[in-house]
């Protein structure tokens, strides 16, 4: 398929310069067709014209310095998969020189190196540093091969790999499984990309999700190259939704660029055949892209590819912009053409995926001829590479950054400023302070991009002013609540929703879910807060403002849609996270989630899950209580020590689960039982530290004896999720298991009531007496009728249990 950009007339091939005709011969296996000859003299015409090039021949010897560079490239990342030392000199390695057990994602990497070489190239013939990402994260030893050769790299990797014989190092450690004394990775390398990875922003370990994300990233005036796997492309939709979101009043340049190697792990993927090929650019054209294909193989391709792309975009938005031209506007779509491990033995077939040669080197000697046959051609006499990179390396020059540090790497928004709303006196959903507080907080910060990701109804989960305000963006508006230009990203796919927000680490942003879906957002979640771990273990923490993820409908309220709706995983599943980079909220009441939002949304690097009711609930707790509510994870709400025994303590978490504690203790209390009732909202402030990072966000043992004195060693839990996640992850707090109970969500549901639902998990307040008086040693019945004890052992009728309730 042809182009959708237009062409300019290129200059006579015959009156083609020495320079050029140098870069046309090509060099090593790198070579270049006339449809790439053309490009590229358009190409150059094109910078000479913008003044970002003095000449033509300026940009041929560019274009000559990336066909050393991405030849270098190749040859290093063999090096990386195979060896544990590199001979610059091109000599012939011993057997000794190769890995024992050689390890490597070679295919996809040997394709990626054209590729990032070319974007490192473009940046540099037009004195702009744009940013980049790679759906395919497993291919990183191309990124870090380059990085290596240009010097553009962290100073850990600097440190290591640019010293005397960095390059045997680097090979050395890559899938060197050497451990620190803590157990910590030994070398600043890793088999997919992470923070050590030079301008890496996305582990791309989970395909597809870059794919989801890439639209909503780059602001105005910036500018992305994503890169991106034909294995995604038969992922979930979503990936196909980009011109359904992009909009240039604020949207940077997106450049998405398929890597076509045409294999999986094991298999051909449908993309690798003319057929299926093709039925993805009607595909692609048929949701608003301008597919078009180039050699993959060419590195001088890809740079005509991403400049034409990019110049396209950039005329099309501004068409919209005024008026010109309706949304969705076109977004151009490379397909780079190649086949899998290209430039080394094994192209093309299965085994390229990982370990393209037949046997080990080390032991193999086919496999060490093989191996020193196909990586001839690749070596770059030493100064002749020295060259090539001072060539494309003028960032002091141009006076741009690295690469390293291109804008969705370095983001750093600034502080917001934080609106003050009144607290709430009556009954109200809890709900609607999320939706008071985010419009105040939109309104309050207009240099923040807001976005709120919604796969279901923001209406039904009482967001009615975000929506009115922000309004859903669709293309063609039906109401009101639609608008073009709206900031609620809307589709009925969990992944593509919270990816919006996810993305724009440059504003504001809220999700909003029923909790049993929010399950679906669990790999896109986690992949980022990975992510943000890591980056904080090697000092330099993220920056991006914090944001919820709220998981409202929630299990207890919504048993009239069966149990398919009645999920507690993702509150268990963020639970288990570190609480550094994932927070687990439970506000059990208006004043409560009105207090704890301020940080929510002040934190950096951190991802919070708030368990929030939509219906409305009494305010339980004043301001006073709230804010030490949102402070300190947990308060107590009620005791009663008059008659001098023991008291049984009592720990809620969850706002159903906090009423039903409540109303025990009112029971407690007409018997003359001492008790006390803790309201735990953050779980993770009271767990037992994995590490130190952690520990900085858990109360010291003071602080939780405050609270959990251990003299009350008879403690019964009610808890939101299931009781024995609960249980484990606090299990200091129960600290003598045969006289504590939690009471939870144990699987059971159907079509229900929120009372209905409470009893059919063991988890009413008659259930909860009954446990009391387990722990205590006393009689099931203590505290209970006879009627409601044959309730709660199943024998009577569950209305006297249940009546009364909302």
């Amino acid at each position: 398929m042809s182009s959708p950009i237009k062409q300019v007339p290129t200059p006579d091939a015959t009156a083609a310069s020495p320079v050029f005709q140098c870069w046309q011969q090509g060099y090593g296996i790198i070579r270049h067709s006339e449809t790439t000859a053309r490009q590229v003299q358009a190409l150059a015409q094109k910078l000479v014209a913008a003044g970002q090039q003095p000449d033509a021949d300026s940009v041929y010897r560019k274009l000559i310095a990336l066909d050393r560079l991405t030849s270098a490239g190749l040859w290093l990342v063999v090096h990386m998969t195979y060896c544990n030392r590199v001979d610059i000199t091109g000599a012939p390695l011993q057997p000794k020189d190769f890995k024992t057990a050689p390890e490597g994602h070679t295919g996809g990497a040997l394709n990626m190196v054209p590729a990032y070489a070319a974007y490192l190239a473009l940046n540099n013939l037009t004195g702009q540093t744009r940013s980049w990402l790679m759906g395919q994260g497993h291919c990183v030893a191309a990124v870090d091969a380059i990085n290596v050769l240009t010097g553009n790299l962290h100073p850990e990797q600097k440190a290591r790999y640019q010293a005397a014989d960095g390059l045997s190092r680097l090979a050395s450690d890559f899938y060197s499984y050497r451990q620190k004394p803590d157990g910590s990775m030994a070398s600043p390398l890793g088999s997919h990309v992470n923070p050590h990875t030079a301008g890496g922003i996305i582990e791309g370990g989970y395909l597809g999700f870059a794919e989801l994300q890439y639209a909503h990233m780059p602001l105005p005036d910036e500018s992305l190259v994503a890169f991106l796997s034909d294995g995604a492309a038969e992922e979930q939709r979503g990936s196909d939704w980009i011109p359904r979101w992009w909009r240039a009043e604020d949207c940077g340049q997106v450049l998405p660029v398929m890597i076509a190697n045409g294999r999986r792990i094991e298999q051909r993927t449908e993309l690798g055949t003319r057929e299926g090929l093709e039925r993805f650019e009607q595909h692609l054209e048929a949701r608003g892209f301008a597919p078009f294909r180039f050699d993959g193989k060419d590195p001088a391709a890809f740079v005509c590819a991403l400049y034409e792309m990019e110049t396209a975009l950039a005329a099309n938005g501004e068409a919209a912009k005024k008026g010109e031209t309706a949304y969705p506007v076109q977004i151009p779509y490379g397909i780079a053409e190649t086949v899998k491990g290209f430039g080394f033995y094994g192209a093309g077939q299965n085994s390229a995926h990982n370990l393209p040669l037949p046997g080990n080197p080390r032991l193999d000697t086919r496999a060490r001829d093989l191996f020193q046959e196909h990586i001839a051609p690749l070596w770059v006499e030493p100064t002749h590479l020295q060259q090539a990179v001072a060539e494309l390396n003028e960032h002091a020059l141009q006076q741009r950054p690295l690469e390293r540090d291109h804008a969705l790497a370095t983001r750093n928004p600034p502080e917001p400023s934080i609106p003050a709303l009144p607290w709430g006196q009556n009954q109200s959903s809890p709900m609607s302070a999320v939706d008071e507080f985010f419009r105040a907080l939109v309104e309050d910060n207009p240099g923040l991009r807001p976005r709120v990701g919604n796969p279901d109804e923001l209406a039904s989960n009482r967001l009615t002013g975000i929506l009115a305000d922000l309004k859903h963006r669709v293309n063609d508006p039906e109401s009101r609540q639609e608008s073009i230009h709206g900031k609620v990203i809307t589709a009925l796919n969990e992944e593509a929703v919270v990816s919006a927000c996810l993305a724009n680490k440059a504003g504001l942003n809220l999700v909003a879910s029923y909790e049993a879906f929010c399950v679906k957002m669990l790999g896109a979640i986690r992949q980022e807060l990975i992510f943000a771990r890591h980056q904080k273990e090697v000092g330099r923490p993220a920056r991006w403002l914090g944001f919820p993820v709220i998981a409202t409908s929630h299990t207890w309220e919504n048993g009239k849609n069966e149990q398919s709706h009645q999920d507690t995983t993702f509150c268990e599943a963020m639970l288990g996270e570190m609480s550094d980079v994932s927070r687990v909220l439970f506000p059990a009441d208006y004043n409560s989630t009105l207090a704890v939002l301020p940080s929510v949304f002040t934190e950096r690097g951190r991802i919070s899950c708030m368990v929030i009711p939509k219906r409305e609930r009494p305010c339980v707790f004043n301001a006073g209580e709230a804010e030490t509510l949102a402070r300190h994870g947990a308060l107590v709400v009620d005791e009663d020590t008059s008659t001098g025994e023991e008291p049984i303590l009592l720990i809620a978490s969850g706002a159903y689960q906090l009423s039903e504690a409540i109303r025990a203790c009112e029971r407690l209390r007409e018997t003359g039982t001492a008790f006390r009732l803790v309201y735990l909202q953050e779980p993770g402030r009271f767990r037992q530290p994995r590490d130190p990072h952690e520990a900085a966000f858990c109360l010291n043992e003071f602080e939780r004896e405050r609270l959990f004195p251990h003299r009350l060693q008879r403690r019964v839990a009610l808890t939101h999720m299931r009781p024995e996640v609960f249980r484990g992850h606090l299990h200091n707090l129960f600290p003598q298991p045969s006289h504590t109970r939690v009471l939870g969500y144990v699987n059971r549901g159907g079509t229900l009531n929120e009372s209905g639902m409470l009893f059919a998990n063991h988890c009413s307040w008659g259930h909860t007496l009954a446990a009391c008086a387990e722990v205590l040693d006393k009689p099931p019945g203590a505290w209970l009728s006879s009627a409601e004890l044959a309730a709660v052992e199943g024998r009577g009728d569950p209305s006297v249990i249940t009546r009364g309730l909302p």
